[in-house]
């Protein structure tokens, strides 16, 4: 689990960050959503040190991340997980010598256990014969799924994906959105999501938060999100003609109506 509390965050005079407060809890797809600008990125990148909040407090199962020293932080990150929007894959080796890197920092298992959960991991993915491939001979999706495998090789209990379906076909992002859910409830982890994909919302997001000029606008699930009395949160998610007719059929579904308006 993941707690903040009352998080800020300034750049100068301008506040990207207002007292923000939330839990993200284990086994579930935590996602935070908002238009550029809105804060959610700061957010993130407070959330796993990249930035220092100016107040408030990250905790980690009760750990209070923000106040620990450098050694405990970098004890903590071996249990922290990061999928990169580019999938930051090194170029010059190998899928497998990619999935293996962190291993080779953080952990002193022999080279033959080393393989043994790269193997794993890629078989869990999906790309059990890729392991010799490079990067640039595979797919952009390929890369998402290496960079999914890579991190999740140290067994982490939180993981943090920024905006994992850019660049993606609306299919690979559905396959990459479904593996995320899948390794999230398999493995009990605390998943963090940073997205501007509306599918991934509707499909995936058992906890929603939704960021505007700094502040949480909305929390919420999914399931909720349909029936939000918030104007700024509907115009950002049901701006499209498609994603209006999403909310529609499924408030008729929940009221017990088919498409045509009719029990």
């Amino acid at each position: 689990m993941i707690e903040i509390r009352d998080l800020k965050k300034s750049f100068g005079e301008k506040v990207v960050i207002n007292s923000v407060s939330a839990v993200m809890e284990p086994g579930k797809a935590n996602l935070i959503i908002g238009a550029s600008g809105s804060g959610k990125t700061v957010l993130m990148k407070c959330l796993v040190g990249l930035f220092e909040p100016d107040g408030g407090e990250v905790l980690y199962d009760g750990k209070n991340f923000t106040a620990m020293e450098d050694d405990e932080r970098k004890e903590l990150r071996q249990q922290i997980g990061m999928l990169f929007q580019g999938s930051a894959l090194f170029d010059s080796q190998t899928v497998a010598q990619n999935v293996k890197f962190p291993l080779d920092m953080f952990t002193r298992m022999t080279y033959s256990e080393k393989m043994k959960r790269v193997n794993e991991v890629l078989e869990r993915v999906n790309l059990k014969d890729a392991n010799k491939k490079f990067p640039a001979e595979i797919s952009g999706g390929m890369k998402k799924r290496v960079g999914i495998a890579r991190a999740i090789v140290l067994n982490p209990k939180y993981l943090f994906c920024d905006e994992p379906n850019s660049g993606l076909d609306p299919q690979t992002s559905l396959v990459i959105d479904k593996l995320i859910y899948e390794v999230t409830k398999e493995f009990n982890m605390t998943t963090i999501v940073n997205t501007h994909d509306m599918n991934s919302v509707m499909e995936i997001g058992d906890h929603i938060i939704y960021m505007h000029q700094g502040e949480k606008e909305w929390e919420g699930s999914n399931k909720q999100i349909i029936y939000s009395k918030s104007k700024k949160l509907n115009d950002f998610i049901f701006a499209s003609e498609f994603l209006q007719d999403v909310k529609e059929m499924r408030m008729l579904e929940a009221e017990g109506r088919g498409p045509d308006g009719k029990k």
